[in-house]
């Protein structure tokens, strides 16, 4: 059996596992059982978003938007942006310029409408010893300063690292996460089933898994949203960065690039040879993590000085 076979037999037992979900709780239903259940079966029955007519595309973002609309009392686009052409994206930090401020951890919470109680965080910023270099089993991520940078202490933040042998792509059980064809990690989120592979299988910690129902107030709800990016997620999915879609394909940085108050973040095309990424990987010194997994991340950490 070929991976096309296979992964078209996962998603055809997803929907009938479903289907048949949806049967049983007719049944309980006619019978005068209840059940605490009431799954959005639209969402859960769709197809594929690779095998999506643009009808039903179009179908979905609408429905979408009625829902987020009555559930934050304000009108929400939710657009489905395709990958740009003749672009791979890829991420670079300069370890050497940051100054562990977490400016970029709020931002990226601001603008891709994490959930505020309980909080979840897409960055973790990474507190180590200068005199211990990169030292990953001793680094502090709740360090509480009241300046920063602590003498003697240097920062590393990690988020999703994007790379193009994704061990959470593998080993997902109905194919709800992919890369797409701009080298972005996404999730559908109406076809994740929460099992938390992914999570198990990410080396760097990446993903957050939506315990309980996310907080979102209206007032601070981002409403430019993508299908597969920062539209609110329910609880009981996985959601992690996805080098915020809304802006980068639109022309414009990540969020955590803009609000970095020392420019130790960049963010490019590398297939653009007069990039500044590509500068920087031609010409610093470039540190991948965890590089022995040959997982090959598009974020790279340098040293600028």
């Amino acid at each position: 059996m070929n991976d096309s076979e296979q992964g078209t037999q996962t998603k055809i037992g997803r929907r009938d596992m479903l289907k048949g979900l949806a049967a049983i709780m007719a049944t309980l239903s006619a019978s005068g059982c209840t059940t605490t259940a009431s799954p959005d079966l639209d969402a859960f029955l769709q197809q594929h978003f690779w095998k999506l007519s643009k009808a039903d595309l179009d179908a979905i973002l609408a429905r979408l938007e009625k829902q987020y609309a009555e559930q934050f009392g304000r009108p929400v686009a939710v657009k489905a942006t395709p990958p740009l052409e003749g672009v791979t994206f890829a991420y670079a930090l300069d370890i050497a310029r940051c100054i562990g401020c977490r400016r970029c951890v709020y931002g990226c919470v601001e603008e891709n409408n994490q959930s505020r109680n309980p909080q979840i965080h897409w960055i973790t910023v990474l507190e180590m010893e200068k005199a211990k270099g990169v030292d990953l089993q001793h680094a502090d991520a709740y360090y509480d300063r009241p300046l920063v940078p602590e003498p003697g202490r240097f920062y590393m933040p990690v988020a999703c690292q994007h790379c193009s042998k994704p061990p959470c792509v593998k080993v997902c059980p109905v194919n709800a996460t992919w890369t797409d064809k701009d080298g972005i990690v996404v999730i559908d989120y109406n076809w994740c089933i929460g099992c938390r592979c992914c999570m198990s299988a990410c080396p760097y910690g990446a993903r957050r898994f939506n315990w309980a129902a996310p907080r979102l107030p209206a007032d601070e709800l981002n409403t430019n949203t993508e299908y597969l990016g920062n539209r609110p997620r329910p609880r009981g999915v996985v959601e992690k960065c996805h080098f915020c879609i809304q802006r980068v394909r639109h022309g414009r940085y990540p969020k955590c690039v803009e609000v970095c108050p020392v420019g130790a973040r960049k963010f490019g095309n590398l297939q653009d040879p007069k990039s500044e990424i590509r500068y920087i990987l031609e010409n610093k010194r470039v540190y991948i993590l965890k590089e022995d997994l040959n997982t090959q991340p598009k974020f790279y950490y340098y040293f600028g000085i």
